[in-house]
């Protein structure tokens, strides 16, 4: 695969198409290689704590994955559908994919037990779908402008509906994990039955908190949009450095009195993303696509190119690994995967959270195999 299918061009100059930017293809194959690192563990009991979610209020490294995830969401619509506003059809595919997506889902969720009486109905997919469908339209029917009022409209919306509006059966407003005004959205309208197991009685992919998270798409929406101006490459990273400082800021300044917090996808959460997510992006623009150093990109950008495939495949693989049971020396059974864990890859290890992370890591490399291979024969599977 050569370098013209992205449009290279000599150190200063920027090197975009319509539809392929290496600086956004490694950004999110980085993106999708540290969301497979931190959802499979080799053993979940021992993780580092960069590798775990915050409990509740804060954030870690691993919250800011997502995020990162759909602010690229919203940045790669400007490239996708530029001059989609145009063309006949394009509503269609772009409520078809975002089904496809929706039910990859639900199909992980649904898997193994296929029972429709206790299956979670929201998700990581579900919520991507649920993105790149609000941010497409969004896209076609409004100007940068009105998507910046929209942006605002529900980062503030948002903040005053949690922190103002009384929670039915509580009585006030409250950011507590199970009796805050989203947690309530999830109870009444997916009911405890539908929603994650470990929270119970709410769902951190939640109805109501997706609303927010639209605003992230809508962030990197903009993004795109500033990096497809004919303005000469240097000034464009320079402003975008300091629109991500500005937007980080404000997030950390909203966080005193909105917490960021990743399950409620708070406003001052979309901020701190997003704001981070400008500055990656921003470096990683800057040094390969115009800079032109790209040692050690193409291992990444071979995840980003078949980003939804690697997504969906190390989700269901483990699940099927699990299935098959091998019966160990002393007469006890576990799954394959975990008969390989324990076997193979963590008795070289005394530490057993070492040994946890070599487990992350071999999955990942695996997967770097695969993918590179389909980079090499131009394999891409578009969902």
């Amino acid at each position: 695969m050569g370098d013209g299918q992205y449009g290279l061009k000599p150190v200063g100059t920027p090197s975009y198409t319509s539809t392929r930017l290496l600086s956004l293809d490694f950004f999110r194959g980085l993106t999708v290689a540290a969301m497979v690192l931190v959802n499979n563990p080799g053993d979940w009991a021992h993780i580092y704590a960069p590798l775990e979610h915050a409990p509740w209020n804060g954030w870690t490294p691993t919250d800011l994955i997502f995020p990162f995830f759909l602010f690229i969401v919203g940045v790669s619509i400007t490239f996708a559908l530029d001059g989609g506003k145009a063309k006949k059809g394009v509503v269609g595919k772009i409520v078809k994919r975002s089904i496809t997506l929706f039910l990859l889902g639900l199909f992980l969720n649904f898997f193994p037990k296929f029972d429709i009486s206790v299956v979670r109905i929201p998700g990581v997919l579900q919520r991507i779908a649920l993105v790149y469908l609000a941010c497409s339209l969004i896209f076609l029917k409004t100007s940068s402008r009105q998507q910046l009022y929209i942006l605002c409209g529900l980062l503030v919306g948002y903040w005053l509906a949690m922190t103002v509006v009384p929670v039915p059966g509580v009585g006030y407003a409250n950011l507590e994990p199970e009796t805050n005004l989203a947690a309530w959205f999830d109870r009444v309208i997916l009911t405890p039955a539908h929603v994650y197991k470990p929270a119970k009685v709410w769902d951190p992919e939640g109805i109501f908190s997706t609303l927010p998270a639209i605003g992230t798409g809508i962030l990197g929406m903009l993004t795109g949009r500033w990096l497809q101006s004919n303005r000469p490459a240097a000034e464009k990273v320079a402003w975008l450095f300091a629109a991500g400082c500005l937007v980080t800021l404000a997030g950390l300044i909203w966080h005193g009195f909105f917490p960021i917090n990743k399950a409620l996808w708070t406003s001052s959460f979309v901020l701190l993303a997003g704001g981070l997510a400008m500055l990656g992006l921003a470096l990683s623009y800057w040094l390969i696509d115009v800079q032109y150093h790209t040692w050690g990109v193409l291992p990444f950008v071979a995840f980003g190119v078949n980003a939804i495939t690697v997504f969906f495949l190390s989700g269901l693989i483990p699940r099927i690994m699990n299935l098959i049971h091998i019966t160990q020396p002393d007469g006890t059974e576990l799954g394959s995967k975990e008969y390989l864990y324990r076997n193979f890859i963590a008795p070289p290890f005394a530490d057993p959270i070492n040994a946890s992370l070599a487990g992350a890591l071999t999955f990942v490399l695996i997967w770097f195999g695969i993918l590179w291979w389909m980079y090499r024969k131009n394999v891409i599977i578009k969902v």
